[in-house]
């Protein structure tokens, strides 16, 4: 499966942005979440928010709730990531990944959980 995400920019604090996340094969029966993480400079990677392609299951990670946004249009095959209220601590490249297996609430935000990576998109938040 190919997953190309996109979206990412220069962005001052306090300001918006929105990423998106295409699967060129389709959104498959095969996958049940579409997860996405960012890995910050000398960061580890971590899991910012998934959404079930199959059902209407959405987790998001402490860090982000109440400021981004994930949804999905299954006409576009594409799962985007509002992110509002930016933070410089937001700084990061951002990626998607599809689960095949079926995940739930905090479990859903771990990278191993995750099978098939798209390229990242770098997000730059500084005024």
């Amino acid at each position: 499966v190919q997953l190309q995400a996109s979206g990412g920019g220069l962005v001052q604090p306090g300001k918006s942005i929105r990423l998106s996340c295409v699967v060129h094969s389709g959104f498959s029966e095969d996958y049940y979440a579409i997860g996405w993480f960012r890995q910050g400079p000398r960061k580890e990677r971590e899991g910012v928010a998934w959404i079930s392609l199959r059902d209407t299951n959405l987790y998001y990670a402490d860090s982000v709730k109440g400021r981004f946004t994930i949804s999905r249009d299954n006409a576009k095959n594409t799962v985007y990531l509002e992110m509002n209220s930016l933070k410089p601590e937001d700084t990061a490249v951002y990626y998607c990944a599809t689960a095949q297996r079926a995940v739930r609430f905090g479990l859903g935000l771990m990278p191993h959980r995750y099978e098939n990576w798209g390229q990242g998109t770098l997000v730059t938040v500084s005024s």
